[in-house]
């Protein structure tokens, strides 16, 4: 199958990929954030999407996070390496830290955060949000990139509305929550990967502390200066994750939909059953 990699346009530009081709591709759910480039790294296929666009021009609350989903599925992808920037919440984790989180906490509420509805009724398990094989995997291989980077495995990752940062007493609060970064863009993408039965986990890289440190508020300014910098890192990273990938690697993810879909089959509306049939159509036979 396919490995796909969700990012900045800094990671495609990157990889050392061989066969490239542009892959334009319509979803039920909009258009996705940009054409899907194919390619192969070490005989691997490999499928990439820009999060935001080629020129971030979407929102971490209005991407296109269904359709880009949607369209990576479509062209054969069964697991997902993402990346993120994120603001740390931890004294210990300065920016220019990766971080390979376990868990999510949402603090979102204006984004779609399914592919299902319609009169289709889906109840899916989410208590692991990142796929904890995956999350293995991409741990190992941060260890293993060439990169001077420190990493961090497991923790917290808070998502939150933006695109404002958060304010002081938020900051705060996260921290005393025990969360370790927080990002914008997590959700509902862990979500849908899920939906999409789909082995998805993340490298993120610190930028900033947020505002809690007083001595240390964040701006856009340092936050791209430091993305910047961690940016060779977590290439390197993905490189070596996609490069190591076992060609025996298993994932409970494939079958996530097994069992989570609460409406009776021949109630199921047929604009809703045609719409996610590339999702769920070998369990509505």
């Amino acid at each position: 199958m396919t490995i796909g990699v969700i990012g900045g346009s800094g990671i495609y530009e990157a990889l050392p990929l061989e066969n490239v081709e542009q892959k334009r591709v319509d979803t039920p759910f909009g258009e996705p954030s940009d054409e899907v480039t194919l390619g192969e790294l070490a005989g691997k296929e490999v499928a990439f999407l820009p999060r935001h666009g080629p020129d971030h021009q979407h929102t971490p609350t209005n991407a296109p996070y269904r359709a880009n989903i949607y369209a990576l599925k479509s062209v054969g992808v069964d697991r997902v390496i993402a990346t993120n920037a994120v603001g740390s919440l931890r004294e210990d984790l300065p920016p220019q830290t990766l971080v390979v989180p376990r868990q999510i906490f949402d603090r979102t509420s204006h984004r779609e955060h399914t592919f299902f509805g319609d009169g289709m009724v889906v109840h899916m398990g989410f208590a692991d949000p990142y796929d904890p094989p995956m999350v293995d995997h991409l741990a190992d291989a941060a260890e293993r990139a060439d990169t001077d980077a420190d990493v961090e495995e497991g923790g917290t990752y808070v998502c939150i509305e933006g695109p404002q940062y958060s304010t002081r007493s938020e900051s705060e609060f996260y921290r005393e929550q025990g969360w370790d970064v927080v990002g914008m863009t997590a959700i509902p993408e862990a979500k849908l990967a899920r939906e999409a039965e789909m082995s998805y986990a993340t490298v993120t890289g610190v930028t900033d502390y947020d505002v809690w440190k007083r001595d240390s508020e964040v701006t856009l300014d340092e936050v791209l200066e430091n993305a910047a910098a961690n940016q060779e890192s977590i290439n390197a990273v993905v490189e070596e994750a996609v490069r190591s990938m076992p060609d025996d690697f298993e994932s409970d993810a494939w079958s996530a939909l097994e069992g989570t879909i609460n409406t009776p089959s021949e109630a199921i509306p047929e604009d809703t059953r045609e719409r996610v049939d590339l999702l769920a159509g070998r369990y509505l036979d």
